[in-house]
């Protein structure tokens, strides 16, 4: 192996291991520095020190740790030079010195409190000051680490629209000497909606990466659980709460038939149903049923969920009730004007009425310019296409989604499909 293998294998060690404890970075330096923007800056700093470190010293046995020590250090340094008040020295200094007793284990499994920091991340960056689509860009940026061209992608706006929101929530929270916390009563209540979204668009990304080599991120999917557990405690009377564990139990119930051995996608509709996770499936049911007791079964979450749950109770694929997943996704493109949504529903139709039906709504949104660059727009086309026996246009429509797909386990699929194609046109 030679010194370019091995500088590639630790960058690759680096940066994986950056993807699952950037958000407790963060959360535990903001609980430090009572500093949002800043700690997120001092994570980063700990990243470079790795990308400069680790090629030289070689790989520790706890990588997790380096860093989170190392930006702890940071975050002392910062404290020490800014001359705070000497009874946060001492707190400061026994915290460090009674979690140096026992060194956190950051492979391990998710069973310490950081939901709840995370939460509080969270809800820092969701507060009013900022306006609704910094904080979840904020949020996003933050915890998922995403770039802000991926943010860009998931709002279907254009990447300076985002970097602008989050520059400015960034001044505004550094200037504003929030506290760091979960807030409750009314203050909960106001901040509850954008919390909401952000944790919906954190399981999102670990759902379906938007980015890398994996389609799957299932640490973040852990966290977005997590956090909507400890929200349901937080404001059980809420039905969108219940709405959103619903969605994300019956979504994550699927994870181990969505991949095969390699990691490549199985597609819904051929996945092994016996490898579902039947006990989630049946917590999410109750988390709808809930929802729909609370009054929430018209809403954003719970609509989302009930569409899960026609997926999740379908016995095989043919048992799939596509007339009611139609119906459910009409009623939502109703509440949420959304092209996405709209799409969602081209597929449904497509499968409760036949391809044309299903090619008919998607040609109304075609020329949306949000979609212009969403690669799920051709995929779908495509998909639809192959089913009418238009090969030659389903490859294209295969090669168009491709070549828009970030996710290269995504863009593989497509390849593969229109290469099947190429070959039954031959």
């Amino acid at each position: 192996m030679t010194a370019a293998d091995i500088d590639q294998i630790i960058r690759a060690t680096i940066h994986a291991t950056w993807r699952v404890v950037q958000p407790r970075l963060i959360a535990t330096l903001a609980r430090m520095l009572r500093d949002v923007p800043l700690a997120e800056e001092l994570t980063q700093d700990a990243l470079v020190a790795a990308l400069e470190a680790w090629p030289i010293i070689g790989v520790p046995d706890n990588p997790g740790a380096w860093l989170m020590t190392t930006a702890r250090r940071r975050a002392l340094d910062v404290l020490r030079r800014g001359r705070m008040l000497a009874d946060k020295h001492d707190m400061l200094a026994r915290d460090m010195l009674q979690e140096q007793a026992t060194v956190p284990d950051f492979d391990a499994a998710l069973d310490d409190d950081i939901g709840d920091e995370l939460l509080r991340l969270v809800f820092t960056a969701c507060h009013p000051i900022l306006s609704r689509e910094a904080r979840a860009a904020l949020a996003l940026r933050m915890i998922c680490g995403l770039t802000t061209s991926e943010i860009a992608r998931a709002y279907l706006v254009p990447e300076a629209t985002i970097s602008q929101r989050i520059v400015r929530a960034k001044r505004t929270l550094s200037g504003s000497g929030l506290a760091y916390e979960t807030p409750g009563g009314e203050a909960l209540s106001e901040r509850l909606a954008s919390v909401l979204e952000v944790v919906y668009l954190i399981f999102n990304e670990g759902y379906l990466a938007a980015r890398g080599d994996e389609w799957l991120r299932p640490q973040l999917c852990d966290e977005a659980l997590r956090m909507g557990r400890v929200l349901a405690g937080l404001a059980p009377d809420e039905p969108e709460v219940h709405g959103l564990v619903a969605l994300m139990d019956l979504n994550a119930a699927r994870a181990r038939a969505r991949t095969d051995a390699t990691g490549d996608p199985i597609l819904l509709m051929d996945q092994d149903r016996t490898l579902w996770d039947r006990s989630q499936i049946r917590r999410g049911l109750r988390a709808l049923e809930r929802a729909r007791e609370l009054g929430g079964s018209g809403r954003f979450y719970a609509l989302q969920a009930a569409i899960a749950a026609c997926h999740a109770t379908a016995g095989t694929a043919a048992d799939t009730d596509w007339r009611r997943i139609a119906q459910l996704y009409a009623e939502l493109a109703l509440l949420v004007r959304s092209p996405v949504i709209e799409l969602n529903r081209a597929v449904a139709v497509g499968m409760a009425e036949g391809p044309q039906a299903g090619l008919d709504v998607l040609d109304k949104i075609a020329g949306t310019p949000a979609l212009s660059a969403y690669h799920h727009l051709p995929a779908v086309r495509g998909d639809l296409l192959q089913k009418l026996g238009r090969l030659a246009e389903a490859r294209q429509a295969f090669e168009a989604a491709a070549q828009l797909a970030t996710n290269g386990r995504e863009r593989a699929l497509m390849e593969r499909r229109a290469a099947a194609l190429h070959a039954q046109d031959i």
